[in-house]
């Protein structure tokens, strides 16, 4: 049975009013807006100008100062004190890095990286995607001591703004480019996350602490073994298990990825079992309805809807139910917070008189030179090797269009800035050269797509978006 079959069972008589028929309008456009893939790109966006204006403008520079404010949560007997910038990039961007996890999870399992045919191409491009751009950087900034650390800043793509992009562009753009840039775009999260707690640790490694992140790790997966499906098994470890990573060194966000690797991905029960009890409740729903417009008619129609609803829950994994709540809760809260208490810099062009920085030409240089160099080439090599195949009816010169948008690296790009430096004017240059290049980027890219894509794309069917593979990741 199809979701659509379901919901039609709790549709109800329309009323005749016409404010009713308003409300639902309104209802309408606001899911509408919350369900667009490119909103949280767009709030994303309107948080860091304002950010970026609150520290330019005269006399609103103290709003950049609230984000310094210093609070302490107990925690363990021990209180930890932290910024309110340091709580939202440490905490709260750990539930980021959980939801990132979960997506990886789940590409793995059954998305564009569940086969070695489906997982080459994204994977080679984002490989090269983020050792050009490392490289680039490092050759720019390799005589320079106190900068040469930031060659992290232009390794990942922001996925939000690049599908933001892309949903300008609507039926344009080829099904196959989407998909592409999507993992390409997951993959490369996944190597941000490597480099993160490999390179950039947030103080003095205690080993000390891994200890206790074994022993929490092993209590996750052991749950998961036991096929225990309540979150609260899971998320009050992960309390801890973010305490001890943030005291252990490693950058406390990793927590989030960590975390993730242990949520079930099966329900209680399988799709068949599921079918068969769903349509049993269906074939008693309509012999208690009597045709009835009302579908609440009764005690025992509201036990067989409540009843479809706990069967709906036992199918719905662990992970996936975790990932569509917590999504809007990244997308529409955290990732502007984030924006807001980061971004904000005084866009005083100064810095370059005297030259480009290195810092600045590094980055530059790597997300809108680097990024589509590496994601290209690479990709061209594993297609011509016979690796990996390019996208169904998608053109080379479209593929090269899409790359560009790899040169958006907002978000990680600004969060490894701030681990990179400790000096506060590189921090600014940094965040300055981030902010440049991105919207660059940006524009490259819709001027690339809207020349490569002039016609609408054809809509093509699964099998030729995901090709078949039976060499599956088990």
């Amino acid at each position: 049975m199809d979701t659509k079959s379901i919901e039609s069972i709790g549709t109800t008589v329309q009323t005749p009013y016409p404010h009713s028929h308003r409300n639902r309008e309104v209802l309408r456009t606001f899911n509408a807006f919350f369900h667009n893939e490119a909103t949280g790109g767009v709030l994303l966006l309107i948080a860091a100008v304002l950010s970026v204006a609150f520290a330019t403008i005269p006399g609103l520079q103290g709003f950049d100062r609230f984000w310094d404010k210093q609070f302490g949560l107990t925690f363990g007997g021990e209180t930890v004190s932290l910024s309110l910038r340091l709580w939202i990039n440490d905490a709260l961007m750990a539930i980021f890095f959980f939801v990132v996890g979960l997506e990886i999870k789940r590409e793995m399992l059954v998305g564009q990286l569940s086969s070695i045919k489906r997982s080459i191409l994204p994977i080679m491009g984002a490989l090269g995607g983020m050792i050009v751009p490392a490289v680039l950087f490092y050759l720019c900034n390799m005589n320079n001591p106190e900068t040469v650390g930031g060659w992290g800043i232009p390794m990942a793509t922001d996925i939000a703004f690049a599908i933001g992009v892309l949903s300008i562009l609507g039926s344009k753009v080829p099904t196959g480019l989407k998909v592409f840039l999507t993992a390409l775009a997951i993959v490369d999260d996944l190597g941000a996350i490597i480099v993160l707690a490999i390179f950039y640790p947030s103080h003095a490694i205690d080993f000390t602490y891994f200890i206790h992140i074994g022993l929490i790790m092993a209590l996750l997966f052991t749950f998961n073994r036991l096929k225990v499906r309540h979150a609260i098994f899971y998320l009050i470890p992960g309390l801890f298990l973010w305490y001890f990573t943030y005291k252990s060194g490693v950058h406390a966000t990793i927590s989030g990825v960590l975390l993730a690797m242990t949520i079930p991905s099966k329900g209680t029960i399988n799709e068949v079992r599921f079918n068969s009890k769903l349509q049993s409740l269906v074939d008693k729903f309509k012999q208690t309805s009597q045709s009835q417009t009302n579908v609440l008619a009764s005690a025992e129609q509201q036990h067989i809807i409540h009843s479809m609803h706990k069967e709906i829950q036992r199918v719905d994994p662990l992970m996936h139910q975790l990932e569509s709540r917590l999504s809007p809760i990244v997308n529409y809260i955290i990732m502007p917070l984030f924006a807001l208490a980061n971004a904000g810099v005084a866009l005083d062009f100064s810095v370059f008189q005297g030259g480009i920085p290195t810092i600045s030409l590094g980055i530059f240089l790597g997300l809108v030179l680097g990024k589509p160099l590496g994601i290209f080439l690479f990709s061209f090599l594993s297609i011509k090797a016979k690796i990996a195949e390019k996208p169904f009816g998608v053109k080379w010169i479209q593929f090269a269009a899409i790359t560009v948008l790899g040169g958006i690296g907002f978000t990680m790009s600004i969060f490894v800035n701030g681990l990179a430096f400790t000096d506060p004017s590189l921090v600014a240059i940094g965040k300055i050269s981030i902010l440049i290049t991105s919207t660059v980027a940006a524009i490259l890219g819709i001027l690339a797509l809207t020349a490569t894509c002039k016609n609408r794309a054809e809509r093509l069917t699964p099998e030729e978006i995901l090709p078949k593979e039976t060499n599956r990741i088990q």
